[in-house]
């Protein structure tokens, strides 16, 4: 498991993933998008669900960090866990092969297991543990619960982080990897490379960047909507 991690040491990994109801979710176009972005230089993939994790796992020798989310946010996606949200999408990734099981350590509501059984049961089968976490105290939790890495994935995206946040939390990147003895990694609203920059000077481990070079219809839109 420490070969895994020192793949991923200063490095970018790139999160391709597609709803259900977007063009690219199409088995063929997100594989070859994985083959773009691991030729671009990807040290590793963030993938949403066992298929495309099984793909990447045929192909790539690369780590592959496993999670699964539903077909369609809900409304309250805020206020609720969907991320690997229990032990039936853990284990459908852990078959896949996936080297990294991501999930949601927020502290919202579960809607079955609770986060030390997934955690034990992720370690049990020989997987490094990503804990998503929306706040420091969610990240020093985690961390003392054993998760192996800690990723600012999802601040700003839950009812208790910051919503005033536009880009990258490089706040909670600093007080994180200040105070913490495992691997950050900063994820969400990347969209610079001088941010990828910003993120290793602060000690991030690894930068996961998604929708600046995975979703099409969000980097259009960016466009259209200049100022």
């Amino acid at each position: 498991m420490d070969t895994i991690l020192s793949k991923l040491k200063n490095q970018v990994i790139i999160s391709v993933q597609a709803m259900p109801n977007e063009p690219l979710y199409d088995e063929t176009a997100l594989t070859a998008m994985m083959k773009s972005v691991v030729n671009g230089g990807a040290a590793g993939l963030r993938l949403a669900g066992a298929r495309d994790v099984k793909n990447a796992k045929k192909l790539f020798d690369i780590p592959i960090i496993g999670l699964t989310k539903p077909n369609k946010l809900p409304d309250n996606w805020k206020e609720i866990v969907y991320i690997t949200p229990s032990l039936k999408e853990v284990k459908e990734l852990i078959e896949a092969n996936a080297d990294i099981i991501a999930t949601d350590a927020t502290k919202r509501p579960r809607p079955k297991e609770t986060l030390k059984e997934i955690l034990q049961y992720i370690k049990e089968n020989n997987k490094l543990a990503m804990a998503d976490i929306s706040t420091f105290e969610e990240g020093i939790s985690a961390r003392e619960m054993g998760f192996d890495i800690i990723s600012t994935t999802l601040s700003g995206y839950t009812i208790h982080s910051r919503q005033d946040i536009k880009g990258p939390d490089f706040e909670l990147l600093e007080k994180l990897t200040k105070e913490l003895d495992c691997p950050i990694i900063l994820e969400g609203r990347i969209w610079e490379p001088k941010e990828v920059t910003k993120a290793f000077n602060l000690g991030a481990y690894s930068v996961v960047i998604g929708s600046a070079v995975t979703r099409p219809q969000l980097i259009t839109k960016r466009f259209c909507e200049r100022e």
